[in-house]
């Protein structure tokens, strides 16, 4: 059963997204049970009316474990499943098992582990306060109350910590190699473009349809973890695009600080397309986009230029399509499944960099032929010119690579 605080805010079905977060687990909702209160009750959640009434309804249907809607402390989430009589996991429980069966690459992998020890100590910590309150309470600093649950935390606490060190370890040599493979691109100099948006938005068809690529897609959320970088070539020049981790709201802090190196490659991106569902019903499609807004700002993403991306427009019917252009005036209609409006996308992308472009006369020397190739990389279509003395280019450079090429100008 799903269960929530709502504070008469909400609209539409407020665990709406706790539902298909279950359905991606592999969780069939037996029923919902909500209570309208300003916050969660701090020790039960839930009211203890409330409560007496959830009991009943989780027997009416037959449910056999409760999914909270928000984040749980240890003694919430002790004190209902002692209320209730069932197991009772939390938002942040479903997603990280969510993350674990997604998690594909050796790092992500490491991630999601790292995000499932930092929320399990609390939870170690929570359920042995009462020893430490007990051995807190004795004058003789405790004797009498340490038996083998209390060695045995300990040891778990330990070894949990211990393990916590070694996957941050692993994680930050990885993020050096990474930074060795992102040096090589960088002397490339290719634009970067990353996909960012709240998750089964598209992103990965998306980036399917306008590069060639072949990334696995699923009608679920968190279908990607892993980001996934494809070349992408518009009008000679090549770009780099890449598609990140979906968003949702009430997303994890820890799985943030977990995914940090996953979400980097939307933080260096010079443009962001944040894609967003165009099928959904507005007030659903605005509280998504302030979710992924949220967390581009938390992550240093904030001031990075962005171009909005309506995806599914196969979806809509002539009226829903002038309803959402109207609501939407700069965003480009697109449907990544159909390939329709991926032209006018790439020719925004091209507009969005072209700001940021020189012209530039250059005169290469036939014996430098490896800077025309360098050239090229950087510039795309060239207007060239062979002569004695070498091959004149007229070409437009990104203004932060002028200083490359200063050498062949021509005076």
């Amino acid at each position: 059963m799903a269960i929530g605080v709502i504070d008469g805010r909400e609209h539409g079905e407020p665990l709406a997204e706790l539902r298909e977060l279950l359905r991606t687990a592999g969780v069939a909702t037996a029923g919902e049970a909500t209570q309208q209160r300003p916050k969660p009750d701090p020790d039960r959640y839930f009211g203890r009316g409330r409560l007496d009434e959830l009991k009943a309804e989780i027997v009416a249907c037959d449910a056999n474990v409760v999914a909270c809607d928000d984040e749980l402390a240890p003694r919430q989430e002790r004190n209902l499943e002692a209320a209730l009589g069932v197991p009772v996991i939390d938002r942040t429980a479903v997603i990280l098992d969510i993350f674990a069966d997604h998690a594909h690459s050796a790092e992500g992998k490491l991630q999601v582990e790292l995000a499932q020890l930092e929320y399990n100590m609390a939870r170690m910590r929570g359920l042995w306060t009462h020893l430490e309150r007990l051995g807190a309470g004795r004058m003789d600093g405790g004797i009498g109350t340490r038996g083998p649950g209390e060695t045995q935390i300990e040891t778990d606490r330990r070894l949990a910590r211990d393990r916590i060190a070694a996957l941050r370890r692993r994680l930050k040599d990885l993020e050096r190699n990474r930074g060795v493979m992102r040096a090589r691109r960088d002397r490339s100099s290719l634009p970067r473009v990353a996909l960012a948006g709240y998750t089964n938005a598209g992103k990965s068809t998306l980036l399917n349809a306008l590069t060639g690529a072949e990334v696995g897609v699923g009608d679920m959320l968190f279908h990607t973890l892993d980001p996934t970088t494809r070349s992408l070539e518009l009008s000679g020049r090549d770009y780099l695009l890449t598609d990140t981790v979906g968003f949702i709201e009430k997303l994890p802090h820890q799985l943030i600080e977990a995914f940090k190196a996953t979400l980097e490659e939307t933080v260096l991106a010079e443009l962001i397309l944040h894609v967003v569902d165009a099928s959904e019903p507005e007030e659903r499609r605005v509280i998504a986009m302030k979710a992924v807004d949220d967390v581009l700002e938390e992550i240093g993403a904030g001031e990075t230029p962005r171009l909005l991306v309506l995806n599914k427009a196969d979806l809509l019917d002539e009226e829903e399509r002038r309803d959402v252009s109207l609501a939407h005036p700069d965003a480009v209609l697109v449907s990544a499944l159909a390939d329709e409006g991926l032209e006018e996308l790439r020719e925004k992308v091209e507009i969005a960099f072209e700001e940021t472009l020189t012209e530039v006369e250059l005169l290469i020397p036939y014996a430098q032929g490896e800077r025309l190739h360098e050239l090229h990389e950087v510039a795309g279509n060239l207007v060239r010119t062979d002569r004695e003395d070498g091959v004149l280019v007229h070409a437009r450079v990104p203004a932060a690579e002028m200083h490359r090429f200063d050498d062949l100008a021509v005076v």
